[in-house]
């Protein structure tokens, strides 16, 4: 799809238990709703890209989760089923009783588990660099990594992390806020919400997923492979892949254009 007006109506949810959220809304307030999660350690700026050619007939909501970007940083809560609970808490707020849901990465982990723990809130789900789990020398490195990260993250180790995750080259400008996004996050913000998801194996509960799943995965993708997308389709009940060729661990940001249109023909009716 061609890029739209960008009109992003911003504002602050404060969830039941006093957590701040920095949201992002565009689109037709009326329409389909779709709420899209980021991974880690990113803020809602990591959908800028894709929000810029979605179609404008969805109401697209983007948000920071807690402790990152300019969300509230609560010195606890960092566990998987807490981000889900708090993305049940955001769609209530803003009376979203069923929603369309997208995930990428660590995001992706938190819409699963909205979607297995709350099937009627879902109507479909999108998975961006997903898999069926964490592998272990994957989990290692990255926590041997920020075992010692100042509260200020360092501008090289946060550029050094997010290069290593894409494999087309993205836009210098998108990059270097990309990278001051994820410096907003306190170190210890990195090191509770990796041990949250690593913590967090919910393969014995994908077959609850009811919601319709596109699966959306780079094939050059340097943190989940092949055969974790092919353990994921199994697992979920209703489920289809896209590989986008050429393509790292975030397609969308390296191929927002076609990211946004695989969203428009999958969660728009026809």
């Amino acid at each position: 799809m061609s890029e739209t007006t960008q009109i992003l109506r911003h504002r602050t949810v404060t969830l039941p238990g006093g957590v701040r959220l920095h949201t992002v809304e565009q689109g037709d307030p009326l329409g389909p709703p779709v709420v899209l999660v980021h991974g880690w350690p990113d803020s809602w700026f990591s959908w800028s890209s894709v929000l810029r050619h979605l179609d404008p007939r969805l109401r697209a909501v983007a948000y920071s989760q807690r402790g990152f970007g300019d969300s509230e940083h609560p010195g606890d809560g960092y566990a998987l089923d807490r981000f889900a609970d708090d993305l049940v808490a955001l769609c209530d707020a803003l009376g979203l009783e069923r929603t369309h849901l997208v995930g990428h990465s660590f995001g992706s982990f938190v819409v699963r588990r909205v979607a297995e723990q709350h099937p009627e809130r879902v109507d479909r789900m999108v998975l961006i660099g997903s898999a069926d789990r964490m592998g272990d020398p994957l989990v290692e490195e990255v926590r041997a990594a920020i075992a010692d990260l100042p509260d200020q993250v360092p501008d090289d180790f946060a550029r050094e992390f997010a290069a290593g995750t894409v494999h087309r080259p993205v836009v210098p400008e998108f990059f270097d806020a990309l990278v001051a996004e994820s410096r907003k996050a306190p170190g210890w913000v990195y090191r509770d919400s990796w041990e949250g998801l690593v913590n967090s194996d919910d393969r014995d509960r994908l077959r609850d997923v009811t919601a319709p799943t596109l699966l959306l995965w780079g094939d050059s993708d340097a943190l989940f492979d092949r055969g974790q997308q092919d353990r994921l389709l199994a697992a979920l009940p209703d489920a289809r892949l896209e590989v986008y060729d050429d393509t790292g661990h975030c397609p969308n940001w390296e191929r927002p254009e076609d990211v946004a249109a695989d969203l428009g023909d999958f969660l728009l009716p026809r």
